[in-house]
């Protein structure tokens, strides 16, 4: 009976690790931490949809993704070095504070992103 449940966790446990191992090198995604509030950062993996920023967390069973970042009405401030070579923005507007860091090139594409933006779209970007 032990040895079963010993079984079934090791089995559970690489399946969320393949999970996390396949999001994060799928086409289209990004590293990209997360922190809501003053809760701490969060890893995880960003992909841009539809005009959205889709966060998903790289551990985990969720299939769809926790946070869905609208592009219309995101205010964005100055970017800012942490820790480990990746910078972070703060995001306000549309969403209910939330801070996201990136390596310096997802960064980039991020805010590009963020410009590229249907000329009918409100933009903030610092």
């Amino acid at each position: 009976m032990v040895a079963t449940v010993v079984i079934l966790v090791v089995l559970l446990a690489a399946l969320i690790v393949l999970r996390g191992v396949t999001l994060a090198r799928s086409r289209g995604s990004v590293p990209c931490r997360l922190r809501v509030g003053d809760r701490g950062w969060q890893s995880g993996v960003a992909r841009y949809a539809d005009g959205e920023l889709h966060w998903i967390p790289l551990l985990g069973v969720r299939l769809r993704p926790r946070h869905a970042i609208a592009r219309r009405g995101l205010v964005v401030s100055a970017r800012r070095e942490i820790e480990g070579g990746l910078y972070a923005v703060d995001c306000t507007g549309s969403t209910r504070g939330i801070s996201l860091a990136m390596s310096a090139d997802a960064m980039t594409g991020f805010l590009a992103w963020l410009e590229s933006a249907p000329p009918s779209a409100y933009l903030d970007v610092a």
